[in-house]
């Protein structure tokens, strides 16, 4: 039984929404109007998600807190021996974001009409990614839903974990160096021309430095606004360029080259290929298939280009460690822990191993970037304003020489 979202009044002429199960719209409106509502837009959930989808770009997404929490409460009734439609329906009742009700009531409706719940999650790609679905499906064959979708809600609870430490240990870096940026640009702008306006009255030269100084002032002051918006058209210009499948992957190898960046790129992705894989075995999906999920996980394109050719050649016969080391860009100690699941028969275990031991070493070296980050920020700003103030001290100290 299809699901569908109504826009109606109420007897006090209030707008009331909601959703409601029937055959049909027609349905729908018969049984508003019975409860002494009038009915002013019906529409089938899964019909208008889908035209949500295709209008905006982010539509259809499901947000990270609310796919974790609907794992979470989904692995917990089904756990507890709730039949999937009846779970699905009290996951619905206890939402409150309407996107995610939406969706949830659609898939609810597809699995009472006997469809099963990963070909229902299907319809949703933008919002289930297909790890998620493909986990979901080998959960269902396997008779192991229930604990599969526990594993789901620890990996997403994690994931959105992880990100939520990367994004708060780059915020007061980042603060910081917007604040930086300003104080400067406030100093060359509307301090700077007062004082050094002294020094015109004066006919001796004055140092290089005070020049400078000079010069970068009157800059800020007569193309400051110009500068701005060549920034902001750099800026576009860039992301644009980056859009660009051939730049964008050169900009890729670029990032894996640096000294810092680049081994804390390859550790975050190693880390989410690690953890998707060892799900995935786990539930178990074929290897091949698998792998070439997990693979979708990396969001560095020469990574993800060399998880599909060792894909290709596990497909041939080759161990799957020395298919991923034959790329070089997965680290020693992973390529161990997976030769070692591969000979013991544990792959899923080692793989899992080797997760928390990258999550860790990432964690371990955002720690070091940060707290090396704010010392040379902090340094660098007070370089910056001791440079304007000798800047402005030495014509001060040289006076007596410009007066004689």
């Amino acid at each position: 039984m299809p699901a569908f979202e109504y826009l109606a009044l109420n007897p006090a002429g209030k707008e009331e929404k909601g959703i409601l199960e029937a055959d049909s719209a027609r349905q729908v409106r018969q049984l508003l109007r019975n409860g002494d509502m009038t009915p002013l837009e019906v529409n089938e959930v899964a019909q208008k998600q889908k035209r949500s989808e295709g209008a905006s770009l982010f539509g259809g997404n499901l947000k990270a807190d609310d796919l974790s929490l609907v794992t979470r409460q989904l692995a917990t009734l089904i756990g507890a021996g709730s039949p999937l439609e009846e779970a699905l329906g009290t996951v619905v009742r206890q939402t409150e974001r309407g996107a995610a009700r939406r969706i949830l009531s659609a898939i609810r409706a597809k699995v009472m009409e006997g469809h099963t719940l990963q070909s229902s999650l299907d319809q949703f790609p933008s919002a289930f990614p297909p790890l998620y679905r493909a986990t979901v499906g080998a959960g269902e064959q396997s008779g192991h839903l229930a604990e599969v979708l526990e594993r789901l809600a620890d990996y997403t609870e994690n994931k959105q974990m992880n990100q939520q430490k990367v994004s708060t240990a780059f915020a007061y870096p980042a603060l910081l160096s917007l604040v930086s940026v300003g104080i400067v640009i406030a100093l060359l702008k509307f301090v700077v021309p007062n004082v050094i306006s002294v020094f015109e009255t004066f006919g001796g030269d004055l140092p290089p430095l005070t020049v400078a100084l000079i010069a970068s002032s009157e800059f800020i002051e007569n193309h400051g606004f110009k500068l701005l918006i060549g920034i902001v058209v750099f800026i576009f210009f860039i992301r644009y360029l980056l859009k660009m499948p051939v730049w964008k992957e050169r900009s890729h190898r670029l990032i894996l080259r640096l000294p810092l960046f680049g081994r804390l790129i390859r550790g975050v992705n190693t880390e989410h290929f690690a953890r998707t894989l060892s799900i995935l075995a786990s539930s178990g999906v074929p290897i091949l298939d698998a792998m070439k999920i997990a693979g979708g996980v990396i969001s560095n394109i020469p990574m993800h280009k060399a998880v599909s050719a060792a894909t290709i050649k596990v497909r041939e016969g080759m161990a799957i460690n020395k298919a991923l080391q034959q790329s070089g860009y997965f680290p020693p100690m992973v390529i161990y822990l997976i030769a070692s699941g591969e000979g013991s028969g544990q792959l899923d275990h080692m793989l899992e191993k080797a997760a928390i031991q990258q999550e860790r070493e990432t964690e371990s070296r955002i720690a070091k970037m940060v707290s090396l980050m704010e010392p040379l920020l902090m340094l660098t700003m007070g370089g910056v304003i001791v440079l304007i103030v000798l800047a402005i001290m030495l014509p001060i100290l040289s006076m007596p020489s410009f007066i004689r």
